[in-house]
């Protein structure tokens, strides 16, 4: 029976190229329309995992999925990052002296902006996903119409590859997490997600990194979201990475005394290669 995987969008997406790295070929990935519904489907028994963008070396965080985090409370369990490749792509035959109108999502769209600029004949349309847009092409045999979108969707829908690589930075890098509805024991852990939040008093916040740094814990990653209906309060999400196990430890016994409503949303293994 193989693993099942909810994906934000159509298959051919980003987020389904995601999984299959991290996963492997053999799994289901499971169509969702919104990051929500990723989230409930794991919560309903219905998937095993879900595969969530967080955030984008170009477009920051994904703000919204911190709130899922927080709701859901579901474990973090690995990461897997993408290097993110856009190409023009119209159905077998169509040159691009024929297409009059491009798709794609709002943010694609945004990275291939220079592409855009220099081929101003072309009507911009934006589309829920990047793969639907493929998608849309195919099944309506729009001959006057090209799609922003991965290899993959080319490849499922049945497109031809007109011109590579149009996005405007070529480092462009996507991070997702893996999300299972239990935790799972994995031995030699370096990476973790944590939560908490802290009083208001001057260097308060200072004092909790000052701790990891104290007990060498690189922070890769930290993240200040308000909380919700209370003015002027945090919640902070950090990522840590550590050499030492022992030094991890000391290090959350002693963040543990300067928060609150502390969490470890997640102790997995650091995988950020591209």
């Amino acid at each position: 029976m193989s693993i099942k995987v909810a994906i934000q969008g159509v298959k051919g997406s980003f987020h389904e190229e995601a999984a299959y790295k991290y996963f492997g070929d053999e799994i289901e990935t499971v169509e969702c329309e919104s990051f929500k519904k990723t989230c409930e489907l794991l919560k309903q028994g219905k998937v095993d995992y879900v595969v969530m963008a967080i955030e984008n070396s170009i477009a920051g965080s994904l703000l919204p999925n911190y709130n899922l985090l927080r709701d859901y409370r579901f474990p973090i369990v690995g990461e897997v990052y993408l290097h993110i490749k856009l190409h023009l792509m119209a159905l077998p035959g169509v040159a691009l002296a024929d297409i009059k109108h491009v798709q794609s999502h709002p943010i694609a769209l945004q990275q291939c902006s220079d592409y855009l600029e220099e081929n101003p004949h072309l009507k911009v349309t934006e589309a829920e996903d990047t793969a639907a847009s493929a998608q849309r092409v195919n099944e309506l045999q729009l001959r006057d119409t090209a799609a922003i979108a991965p290899q993959l969707a080319a490849k499922l829908y049945g497109l031809e590859i007109i011109e590579r690589r149009i996005e405007t930075n070529k480092k462009n890098y996507t991070r997702f997490l893996i999300l299972t509805d239990k935790p799972e024991e994995k031995t030699k852990v370096n990476k973790a997600s944590i939560s908490f939040q802290t009083g208001n008093g001057v260097g308060s916040l200072s004092t909790v990194l000052q701790c990891f740094a104290e007990q060498r814990i690189n922070l890769s990653k930290i993240q200040s979201m308000p909380v919700l209906g209370k003015r002027n309060e945090y919640d902070f999400y950090v990522d840590v990475e550590w050499e030492n196990q022992a030094d991890y430890d000391t290090a959350i016994r002693r963040v543990l005394k300067h928060t609150s409503n502390f969490n470890i949303m997640g102790e997995y293994v650091k995988n950020d290669k591209v």
